[in-house]
């Protein structure tokens, strides 16, 4: 005669079940650890910006000019300088390495010539800023004689971030299921049509990462619009936004900063920290907005 087990006794937590779930408990808690340790010494550093920038951090700081030597006033100059400079290299580099990636990834032939320029793309996306900032030096201001200026600066901050953009595009497209494509090209659509109104659609928000590397890299750099079109003071108009030409030399946050920190003596300690704060807030104000379009355009998908 066979005894009737209960209910409450078919399921024990063995010891082999019971290391598991201990096992299971110590990588949970191990990767937590690992994330607030690289969480601490963030909150850490901007917390430590914010306080040192706070004698010298409101609005009259970012819109006014430097005075006395930079020892005074504000940065209105090197910040409109980098607005010039993020924005002329995105409207370069964005169009280009979109349609170089759409190129890359729908068009072009698995052969040898086309891995080579892969290749090419993945190693220029590690080249070091000072090779870029030769490069733009010797590629735009003498050999196209734009002289130092906006546009050369400019066009040497798109070379550098064009690997990025097309590297992230690539990865984005690929994304998009190849089943999707086959369905368009079964009703007879073109391959342009497919990927104007198929692919790009559906990965847009991934193509907007790119973006955001670009735009955080491109406002962070000195190297290379030191050497290009970055100037170490320029006179400006107070709260005048539309204070250079493309031919003129700028000043920029990064270069800024660098300057008041190293070169200018018996400046304000507050005036280098606000400055970073406010380079730190611009980069952080235009990730965030990519962001949350990525998000929108992202809870649009129908997969």
């Amino acid at each position: 005669m066979t005894t009737a087990i209960a209910p409450s006794q078919r399921f024990i937590r063995t010891r082999h079940v019971a290391r598991k779930e201990r096992q299971q408990s110590l990588a949970k808690w191990l990767f937590f650890s690992m994330t607030v340790a690289m969480i601490i010494p963030l909150v850490a550093i901007v917390a430590f910006l914010l306080w040192k920038a706070a004698p010298s951090l409101d609005w009259q700081f970012i819109v006014d000019v430097p005075k006395r030597g930079m020892r005074e006033g504000g940065i209105w100059p090197a910040f409109t300088g980098t607005l010039y400079l993020v924005v002329i290299s995105l409207a370069v580099s964005a169009p280009i390495g979109v349609l170089a990636a759409i190129y890359l990834n729908e068009y072009a032939k698995d052969n040898w010539l086309n891995r080579l320029i892969n290749l090419a793309v993945i190693n220029l996306a590690g080249v070091p800023s000072i090779v870029h900032a030769l490069f733009g030096l010797g590629a735009f201001v003498y050999a196209a004689k734009l002289g130092y200026s906006i546009l050369a600066a400019s066009l040497t901050l798109a070379i550098m971030t064009l690997p990025v953009i097309i590297a992230s595009t690539r990865e984005a497209l690929s994304s998009v299921p190849r089943s999707f494509r086959e369905a368009c090209w079964n009703v007879g659509a073109t391959r342009w049509q497919t990927i104007r109104s198929i692919v790009l659609p559906n990965s847009i928000s991934g193509i907007l990462t790119g973006v955001i590397l670009q735009v955080s890299r491109a406002a962070g750099e000195t190297a290379p619009v030191m050497f290009t079109g970055a100037v170490f003071f320029k006179a400006v108009e107070k709260g005048t936004l539309f204070s250079y030409g493309l031919n003129d030399q700028c000043m920029a946050l990064s270069m800024h900063l660098y300057t008041v920190s190293t070169q200018v003596p018996n400046v304000k300690e507050s005036i280098p920290f606000a400055t970073a704060v406010v380079l730190l807030a611009t980069v952080l104000l235009v990730n965030v907005s990519a962001i949350g379009l990525r998000v929108w355009l992202r809870n649009r998908k129908k997969w």
